[in-house]
């Protein structure tokens, strides 16, 4: 049965789009037009305005799109549209937003005591994997998936979490936590660590564990988060069966394994460019590092 039974609203939410659209030109009124008017601003670069408009890009395709809709209709969608949101769009979230405006955030005073705290490496990585796998056991999902309210809160808190779990990683504000790079490499893989007993626990149940994918009641429930009631009401569904051949299981398992599979390409990749920076750095100053490495040593063995 096509998706396109369920009406435009539902399939490129318009109202979402229109918001994204009015984020878009603030934004740029804020870092081209208004910028002269902050004493700490700086001119937009480039790689800044890229970075936001692949952000307001990929959380519309993700978001607002035929996706989401599909993600309410079959978990491998729902799994993969959550790797994205909460993998991705955060890096061009942070990177999309210049330095000086970020600065002006993070020393905002309840702002401050809030990165303080949550940006730390151990405390990040913690509250993500663990929202992270809270979500996803049964119960808490599928009450989530049954409240708009509270799937949007949930979300929305998800979303953040991933921002101060990547935080240490890509910030450029003065002052803000850093790493260096042999602690990154740690950082990144013990995120890896921690996401996997989540996505095993799907990938690896012998049955259904969501009643919003495998309960026809619930499932309509569940649809009525992105189809306008009307729409809803008038159409006679039964499933999610009805719109995949896939069998309730493998589209679990493959959900399950799509989000681990997308988690180690992104991680990969991060991993990857932070071995380059660390290698082009040592190469171009060894003098400098060697000196510097000396002198930590030094310091070390003083206080011992």
């Amino acid at each position: 049965m096509p998706i396109s039974i369920f009406g435009f609203q539902a399939l490129w939410s318009p109202y979402l789009l229109g918001t994204l659209l009015l984020v878009t030109v603030i934004y740029f009124l804020v870092t081209v037009k208004w910028q002269h008017k902050f004493a700490t601003s700086e001119p937009l670069k480039k790689s800044e305005a890229i970075n936001f408009i692949l952000f307001i890009i990929s959380y519309y395709i993700i978001k607002g799109s035929p996706i989401d809709l599909l993600g309410h209709i079959m978990f491998t969608l729902h799994m993969t549209q959550m790797a994205f949101l909460l993998l991705l769009v955060p890096i061009f979230f942070i990177k999309g937003i210049p330095a000086w405006i970020w600065k002006i955030v993070v020393e905002a005073p309840v702002a401050r005591t809030i990165f303080k705290i949550f940006t730390k490496p151990l405390v990040a990585i913690i509250l993500f994997t663990g929202l992270f796998s809270v979500y996803h056991l049964p119960l808490v999902f599928d009450t989530i998936k049954l409240n708009e309210a509270l799937h949007m809160l949930y979300t929305m808190i998800l979303f953040l979490s991933a921002v101060f779990m990547y935080w240490p990683l890509l910030n450029q504000v003065e002052n803000q936590t850093e790493m260096n790079n042999m602690s990154k490499l740690a950082y990144i893989a013990g995120n890896a660590v921690l996401i996997t007993p989540a996505c095993a626990l799907i990938i690896f149940a012998s049955g259904p564990m969501y009643g919003t994918y495998s309960d026809g009641d619930m499932w309509m429930k569940a649809m009525a988060l992105c189809v306008p009631s009307d729409t809803l009401s008038s159409l006679s569904l039964s499933g999610p069966e009805l719109f995949s051949n896939m069998d309730l299981v493998s589209d679990q398992q493959v959900g399950g394994v799509l989000m681990k599979i997308i988690q180690e390409i992104i991680f990969g990749i991060i991993l990857f460019r932070i071995f380059r920076k660390w290698w082009n750095t040592e190469r171009a100053n060894p003098e400098e590092i060697t000196e510097n490495a000396l002198k930590e040593f030094q310091n070390r063995t003083r206080y011992q």
